[in-house]
């Protein structure tokens, strides 16, 4: 993987603590909607780590590609993660 591996290790610890404190929530019955944004926030930062990967994967893995099927290759890859992504 080729994107910054300590930013995505800090935002990833970060959406776990957040999701701990989500468990904690619905185990104290907490209001609703306090819980609801604690979920987007977590699901926020998830899709931050997600750009993170994938623009790393467009910079080095596509622009490195050694040859144009290879190249194709790649940015296959990437448009199948968008499709995922965006459905």
């Amino acid at each position: 993987m080729m994107a910054d591996k300590s930013k995505i290790l800090r935002l990833l610890k970060t959406a776990r603590g957040q999701m701990d404190g989500i468990l904690k929530m619905v185990e104290e019955d907490r209001y609703c909607i306090d819980v609801s944004q604690q979920v987007m926030a977590t699901g926020a930062i998830l899709s931050r780590v997600n750009r993170e990967i994938l623009e790393a994967h467009l910079r080095h893995c596509v622009q490195e590609a050694a040859s144009a099927s290879e190249r194709e290759e790649k940015i296959d890859e990437f448009v199948r993660a968008l499709e995922r992504i965006l459905k």
